[in-house]
């Protein structure tokens, strides 16, 4: 009898060759992360990466029926190595996202965030329909640059209008002001999680190398694809109900 596919599973070799397996050094690890390591190697954790595609597998699940639900998800990633890769995955399954710098009180300041999202909205809606051409050209270059700095920060939150269900998070510690802010208000996080970190903070860890460009970018597009099998669910689901 053929074994079943896992809808979102990874294979070994995969993690493997892009370094997945690879924590920081055993001098900063996080005793909390013992669950996830294998072994330790020339000084560096190694992780035990059947768990990790275990964890990867049961985080896409819990993302893509969240997605199906129409839960409102936010992708973060703003480190060198991963905000690029983030931005895409998130653009291409119709989520949002946060790639240039968590500001603080994102979350727990959501009021005024909404208002910055809702400028840059306003903005380019004006600029769109023409409104600023009776403006001279030095105040539209004035307004081109607030347009651009806006959207930096907040193009990734575009029509969110209330606070998100859930988290996504490359590099929990670095990132650690928005896992703590989500964990405040009861959100949700589902985090890529280094030796170096804090696993108690996250609800789905997802434990591997979160610093090498080809790990971040496997698990990040798998769990793209689980989003977007999720948003594509949801969409069929209103759509019936129309």
């Amino acid at each position: 009898m053929a074994t079943k596919q896992k809808k979102f599973s990874v294979d070994l070799e995969a993690l493997l060759e892009a370094g997945a397996h690879f924590g920081h050094q055993v001098k900063r690890w996080n005793p909390r992360m013992h669950e996830y390591i294998w072994a330790a190697r020339d000084g560096v954790h190694i992780f035990d990466l059947a768990v990790t595609a275990e964890k990867l597998e049961e985080a896409c699940e819990f993302l893509s029926k969240a997605a199906s639900e129409g839960k409102k998800i936010v992708m973060v990633g703003t480190k060198r190595q991963a905000s690029e890769i983030v931005k895409e995955a998130a653009k291409k399954a119709g989520v949002f996202y946060v790639t240039e710098r968590w500001l603080g009180g994102t979350i727990t300041n959501w009021g005024q965030i909404k208002g910055r999202v809702k400028k840059l909205e306003d903005l380019k809606a004006g600029r769109e329909a023409g409104e600023f051409k009776k403006y001279t050209k030095r105040e539209q270059v004035l307004i081109d640059r607030e347009i651009d700095r806006l959207e930096r920060f907040f193009g990734g939150l575009v029509g969110l209008n209330s606070l998100p269900d859930v988290l996504f998070v490359v590099d929990t510690q670095k990132e650690r002001i928005a896992v703590r802010e989500a964990k405040s208000r009861g959100i949700k996080v589902v985090g890529v999680i280094d030796s170096n970190a804090d696993p108690a903070l996250v609800d789905y860890v997802i434990p591997a190398n979160d610093d090498a460009v080809r790990s971040i970018k496997i698990i990040v597009e798998t769990v793209g694809e689980a989003l977007e099998l999720g948003v594509k669910n949801s969409k069929k689901v209103n759509d019936g109900k129309n």
